[in-house]
């Protein structure tokens, strides 16, 4: 119970240092709005808008929030400052709750089917290779075992790069030469899980365009014969997106989910930008939950996302 407990408040320190630059850029600059204030006005409200629109929450999502915020005050009073803080802090907080699971996932809760088999998803460039290494070493530190298979066969480097992640996580790997049949890797992949009685498969996928129709129709190949090893797999679909880019991750979200089975979301590289409002925007306009962040590069680094902590890591002083 000690070390879980001190491992948890490992993880809160990681949280807290990694979104420091989006809590500066969102709840600081808020803080300093509402400071000195009893009331919310229409300028204020006005002032809460553009802070949180210039920090990627998003134009509908922020919409919501004022409208939230509005409501409340309208039947509260509030005497300080602090209570306007907490306010607009627990709106955000009861907006995550509202489109996030209410249990977390965790890495080592029951699985419906062994293997499980993860497809990964995604663009070139927003982490897939890393968020791949750091999500099998979670699930090995769980007590799981592991496999990996490089199916981006058409990047140059990418299979010596999800190798050198391997390793890191140990974990196996099943990969094939440069410029392979991705589905054969999926195949090889799951059938190998299968014969080694292993508990998770994740598998990577080539980061083109997700508008391209030749990539959708490999993915729909991959998926079918996936299931010809292992029933109804893949059973996770993971959409990787990088915080950095800000809106455009909301775009990269809208056409994957429209193309794609995205069962999950992951965003990374909240540690090296201030436009991890971006969560607070994905979490609202799509049905698709945020299953795990990213805040920074070692392999701790990849966390379940946890609305209240989220929240809390955002919000203090």
């Amino acid at each position: 119970m000690k070390l879980f407990r001190r491992r948890q408040a490992e993880d809160q320190d990681r949280l807290e240092s990694g979104l420091k630059k989006t809590r500066e850029g969102i709840f600081g600059k808020i803080g300093r709005l509402v400071k000195g204030k009893r009331t919310i006005d229409e300028a204020l409200l006005d002032d809460i808008e553009e802070v949180l629109v210039t920090s990627d929450v998003g134009i509908k999502t922020t919409l919501d929030i004022i409208e939230r915020i509005k409501k409340r005050t309208a039947r509260d009073r509030y005497l300080s400052s602090e209570e306007l803080q907490t306010l607009i802090n627990d709106e955000v907080a009861q907006l995550l709750e509202e489109n996030t699971p209410s249990r977390p996932a965790d890495f080592d809760a029951p699985l419906n089917n062994l293997p499980h088999v993860i497809l990964v998803v995604g663009v070139n460039g927003v982490g897939k290779t890393t968020t791949i290494g750091k999500l099998a070493w979670r699930y090995a530190q769980a007590g799981r075992s592991v496999l990996i298979g490089a199916g981006d066969t058409f990047r140059a480097a990418a299979i010596e790069q999800l190798e050198t992640w391997a390793k890191r996580a140990g974990v196996d790997i099943v990969k094939q030469q440069h410029g392979a049949d991705p589905a054969a890797v999926a195949f090889d992949t799951v059938q190998s899980a299968v014969r080694r009685s292993a508990d998770i498969a994740i598998i990577d996928t080539a980061g083109r365009l997700h508008t391209k129709t030749g990539l959708m129709n490999e993915l729909s190949k991959i998926k079918r014969v996936m299931a010809r090893q292992v029933m109804d797999a893949p059973h996770e679909v993971l959409l990787i997106l990088d915080a950095t880019i800000g809106q455009n991750a909301l775009r990269q979200a809208e056409e994957f989910t429209r193309s794609v089975d995205v069962t999950g979301l992951v965003v990374t590289k909240l540690d090296g930008s201030a436009k991890g409002g971006i969560i607070i925007g994905i979490s609202n306009e799509f049905k698709v939950p945020v299953k795990y962040i990213g805040v920074g590069e070692s392999l701790e680094d990849l966390q379940i996302f946890d609305r209240q902590r989220f929240v809390k890591a955002l919000s203090i002083a």
